[in-house]
């Protein structure tokens, strides 16, 4: 007469499996589960079915997270004059559904899969929570609920501001099901992503001078990777007259304001870490999960924002780490108004990159390089237009384009042949190569589109 199945579970007596089944009925689409029927669906009954209930109660209060008692009933059926109990569940709507002592884990969480229960991976897990909740990153359940706060809670300290479970929720640490949200993972002390910084020699990354990763709460990683930074950001001293000038080879709030971006604005439900890199003309910041969709590129310039984790922004304006929302990328253009190298924003899919120039250090036809990032900013309305529109380029066009000299000029032709935009079809005189290696022209090199 009974069966189990997709919708359908027994159990001979009470035990605490039962816990899985109603986990995984609620997780699923509901169902119900019989206690007092064997597995092959002999009726077998209860003695004591009060008691019963009793036992099954109270084990889903204590047990399972968050409540389900709401999307489940008992009930005391008698068939074929015994009784059994009836546990009606239905599918909820908080789920993933788990048991307290396992967490949100495969060990924690089950769905209905035919007859029986299985546990879910982390991955569905992840994806049950985004399809129930309908929110974003940092308003979704934390897989991780052991969570502490000793960083956070010091700087709360040190600014006069109070930390605990009322604060939890105004800062929405603590959602509505009274679980720990990723809001509050990453200003935990857990917080599993990081921030890896890198020196090299030079403007390449051919040599490493030194690198580090910072790891702990957002908070705790700002705090350390700006000090890391500014070990690297040296002082110039200049002398007009009998007055001396002292520089820094970067604007300090624009480092600050680059390193708040990339952490503010970064897609924390990709993994992998913000990568910072330091060059001797140049310091890179670059943070995964490119732009929030609907906003372009142009109008970030134009000082438009839209913030990707807007809590996470507003735990950071409330303890005045930040000054106002969306202001940083125009804070940063500023500082750099009467400079000639300008800061450079770039996006592509899946990554943004903040690029700030050493201010103290002089671009001349002496370089071997261009600025890092000419090619990418001039490619097709400078260079490559100019080839798309006349058929060829010579190295003096180039320099009358781009504004540089002859060493720089003939250095981003010669990249973009080597990149396969272009093809060169001419020279002038010999292109020799002296004791340094140095690519250096004695006159026009002439390209052409591929």
């Amino acid at each position: 007469m009974f069966t189990e199945n997709t919708e359908t579970e027994f159990k001979e007596t009470y035990s605490k499996t039962i816990l899985k089944d109603v986990v995984a009925f609620a997780n699923t689409a509901g169902g119900t589960v019989y206690v007092g029927i064997g597995s092959g669906g002999e009726i077998i009954g209860l003695t004591e079915p009060e008691i019963v209930q009793d036992q099954i109660s109270n084990s889903l209060k204590d047990a399972v997270m968050p409540d389900i008692i709401p999307f489940v009933r008992l009930d005391t059926v008698e068939l074929d004059g015994r009784n059994v109990i009836k546990v009606s569940v239905a599918a909820g709507t908080e789920k993933p559904y788990f048991l307290r002592e396992k967490g949100l884990s495969p060990g924690g969480v089950y769905i209905r899969s035919g007859s029986s229960c299985q546990p879910l991976g982390l991955t569905g897990i992840r994806d049950m929570i985004i399809a129930s909740s309908g929110k974003s990153y940092e308003e979704g359940r934390s897989l991780e609920q052991r969570l502490t706060f000793n960083s956070f809670e010091r700087e709360m300290r040190r600014r006069n501001m109070e930390f605990g479970e009322p604060q939890k929720k105004t800062l929405h640490l603590i959602g509505n099901d009274g679980l720990y949200t990723n809001l509050a993972l990453l200003l935990s002390d857990q917080c599993p992503y990081t921030i890896k910084a890198a020196v090299f020699q030079g403007r390449d990354k051919t040599v490493f001078r030194n690198r580090k990763e910072f790891s702990g709460s957002l908070l705790e990683q700002l705090e350390e990777v700006y000090s890391f930074i500014d070990i690297y950001n040296k002082t110039k001293s200049t002398f007009k007259g009998l007055y001396r000038r002292d520089e820094r080879d970067y604007p300090e709030d624009a480092l600050r304001e680059a390193l708040l971006n990339s952490i503010i604005h970064r897609d924390y439900g990709v993994g992998g870490s913000t990568l910072i890199n330091i060059f001797e003309d140049r310091i890179e910041f670059v943070s995964l999960g490119g732009l929030v969709p609907g906003l372009s590129m142009e109008a970030i310039l134009l000082g438009v924002s839209r913030s990707r984790n807007p809590a996470l922004a507003a735990v950071f304006y409330r303890m005045e780490i930040v000054e106002s929302y969306g202001t940083g990328i125009d804070k940063i253009m500023s500082l750099y108004s009467d400079l000639p190298q300008k800061p450079l924003f770039q996006t592509a899919e899946g990554a943004f990159r903040v690029t700030l120039y050493n201010r103290n250090e002089a671009y001349t036809e002496s370089r071997d390089h261009p600025p890092a990032g000419y090619e990418m900013r001039d490619k097709k309305e400078g260079l490559l237009g100019h080839i798309e529109k006349y058929g060829h380029i010579t190295r003096k066009e180039a320099e009358t384009l781009l504004g540089v000299g002859t060493t720089a000029a003939y250095n981003a032709l010669k990249r973009l042949s080597d990149a396969g935009y272009v093809r060169q079809v001419g020279a002038g005189r010999t292109v020799y190569v002296d004791s340094e290696l140095r690519v250096r022209p004695t006159d026009a090199l002439t390209l052409t589109a591929r």
